[in-house]
C-alpha cells in the first residue's frame, strides 16, 4: 500500500525550525484524555507493567500506542491518539514501558529499544480481549521497538497495521546527534540523563552491583550512560553491541504488514538519512518523509491553536488500511 497524506504538512507560522516543533510540541500538547481503566499485568520474570486503556464497542478497532524514551502513557503525542481513536468510536491501549507508570519496575533491569517480548506478549493479552482488528503506533523509542517486533515476528505479527514516527532507525547514528553538539542537543541530551540517572541511582540501593554507580555518575552522553547501564542490565556486552542488536533500520525489509514509517528529515535527534533507503523496497512499507516537523513535532495550524499533523495522519492511514 502507499499511503498519501490527507494533506501536506505545513508548520504553524514562527514554528518552521526543527526544535521550535520538537519543544513546542512537548510542551503544548494537551493530556486530556477519554475515561481510562489502569490495568497491571505481571510478566514471566516476576516484573510487572502497567496498561492505560479503554474499550470500543463489540467488533470496533483497537489502537495499542507505545512511548518514547522516558515517556509514558501521559505523553501529548501519546494522549492525542487516545483521543483520535475515541473520536472514531475505537478502543485503545496504552502500554508504559517497565518503570515508566509512575511507579518503580521489580527488576534491576527496565526498558530498551529493542525490548519487544514485553509488548508482544501485551499484544497477546489485548487481542484475546478484543473482536475487532488490533493496529498499533510508537514514537520515537517506541517505533523502533514496535518495527523491531514487526521484523521479528513478519507473516505472523499480531497487528492489522503499524505506523512509526520518528524512529531512531539507527541507534548509533542517532547518539551520534545526541552526543556530539551543545546548545539545543545539550538540552535534550541533559534532559533524558537527568531522569534515567535518577532511576538508576533507585536501581543502586536496591540493587547494589548492577552496574558501576561511579561510571554512571560520570556518564555525560546517552552512549555512555547506554555503555554503563543500558547495556549490561539488559544483556548487551556494550553501547556498540546494543545498538547493532536493537535497531530496527537493518531489517525493515522483514516487515509483512502495511506500516507507515513517517519521520522529518530536519529530525534534529537523527542523522541523515533519516529513514534507511531500503525502506522503498519494501511493499508493505509507507514512506512519507516531510523536510520540517522535528521530533516528534509536527505541529501544524496555528501556534495558539495547533494541530498535530503526524498523529492524525497516523490514524487516517489505519482508517485507509482497514476500508481495503
Amino acid at each position: 500500500m502507499t499511503f498519501q497524506p490527507s494533506e501536506p504538512f505545513v508548520p504553524a507560522a514562527g514554528l518552521r525550525g526543527p526544535h521550535a516543533q520538537t519543544i513546542y510540541a512537548s510542551l503544548v500538547r494537551p493530556t486530556r484524555v477519554p475515561p481510562l481503566r489502569r490495568e497491571r499485568r505481571d510478566l514471566p520474570d516476576g516484573d510487572f507493567v502497567d496498561l492505560d486503556t479503554f474499550d470500543g464497542p463489540t467488533g470496533a478497532p483497537h489502537v495499542v500506542v507505545l512511548h518514547g524514551l522516558e515517556g509514558s502513557s501521559r505523553a501529548g503525542y501519546v494522549t492525542e491518539v487516545l483521543r483520535g481513536a475515541a473520536k472514531r468510536g475505537w478502543g485503545a491501549t496504552a502500554i508504559n514501558f517497565r518503570s515508566c507508570s509512575g511507579e518503580p519496575n521489580r527488576l534491576a533491569r527496565a526498558y530498551h529499544s529493542g525490548d519487544t517480548a514485553d509488548t508482544l506478549l501485551l499484544m497477546a493479552d489485548v487481542r484475546s480481549r478484543i473482536t475487532g482488528p488490533m493496529l498499533a503506533v510508537g514514537f520515537s523509542l517506541g517505533a523502533n521497538v514496535l518495527c523491531r517486533l514487526l521484523e521479528e515476528t513478519g507473516d505472523r505479527a499480531p497487528v492489522a497495521a503499524a505506523a512509526s514516527i520518528s524512529a531512531p532507525y539507527d541507534l548509533d547514528a542517532c547518539c551520534r546527534k545526541l552526543d556530539g553538539g551543545g546548545g539545543f542537543h545539550w538540552l535534550y541530551r541533559e534532559r533524558f540523563l537527568r531522569t534515567l540517572k535518577s532511576k538508576a541511582r533507585a536501581k543502586l540501593r536496591r540493587f547494589p552491583g548492577a552496574f558501576d554507580g561511579t561510571r554512571m555518575e560520570a556518564a555525560r552522553t546517552i552512549r555512555g550512560y547506554d555503555d554503563v547501564v543500558t547495556a549490561p542490565l539488559h544483556g548487551f556486552r556494550g553501547a556498540e553491541h546494543y545498538y547493532r542488536e536493537a535497531s530496527a533500520g537493518p531489517r525493515l525489509a522483514d516487515i509483512r504488514r502495511p506500516t507507515l514509517l513517517l519521520s522529518s528529515a530536519d529530525d534534529p535527534m537523527l542523522e541523515a538519512p533519516v529513514i534507511p533507503p531500503s525502506a522503498r523496497d519494501n511493499p508493505f512499507l509507507s514512506v512519507v518523509l516531510t523536510e520540517q516537523g522535528g521530533h516528534v513535532g509536527f505541529v501544524a495550524g496555528h501556534a495558539l491553536r495547533p494541530y498535530f499533523w503526524a498523529e492524525t495522519q497516523a490514524l487516517t492511514f489505519f482508517e485507509r488500511v482497514l476500508a481495503r
